[in-house]
């Protein structure tokens, strides 16, 4: 089916390009805009949405590539997985721990750099941080392998 396949390609990219919009330009401008602790309260009232946003990305693309035909179906499928799971596990574990040890961190301003709950809060940004990137750079694969030369098998140099 040809339209699964355009819906794949829109979901992918979709899924791909909120994520490094979010953590590549928004993010980083709030964070330079605002206080720490304001800055830090609104990525936080953003984050539901945009695990939600992969997810939704996430479910249709899954659809289509299995309606589609693409010699690549199980590796993207694999890829898409993935994704999908780690992108759960952010919005399911990672950010409600996350969020439940910022209400008892007052401020990151005050608050020592060493104080054990914002140690804690370190060690999850730092796996939630890892796990975005991590979905972005998949997605850039998945981008790579739905484009005409992967699909045609023409595996060209990329520099010559």
């Amino acid at each position: 089916m040809r339209i699964a396949t355009i819906i794949y390609h829109l979901a992918v990219s979709c899924w791909l390009g909120g994520s490094a919009l979010f953590t590549f330009v928004l993010t980083p401008i709030l964070f330079k805009s605002y206080p720490r602790d304001m800055a830090g309260s609104i990525v936080s009232a953003l984050f539901p949405g945009y695990f939600q946003w992969g997810l939704a990305c996430g479910a249709v693309a899954f659809f289509c590539l299995l309606l589609g035909k693409s010699h690549l179906k199980i590796a993207s499928g694999l890829i898409l997985t993935i994704m999908i799971t780690v992108t759960a596990t952010q919005a399911f574990i990672i950010e409600p721990r996350a969020a439940e040890l910022k209400k008892q961190i007052l401020s990151f301003e005050t608050t020592p750099p060493d104080h054990p709950l914002r140690v804690q809060f370190k060690k999850l940004h730092g796996v939630s941080a890892a796990a975005n990137l991590a979905v972005i750079g998949a997605g850039i694969v998945l981008v790579i392998l739905s484009s005409p030369s992967a699909q045609k098998k023409e595996y060209a140099p990329l520099v010559q």
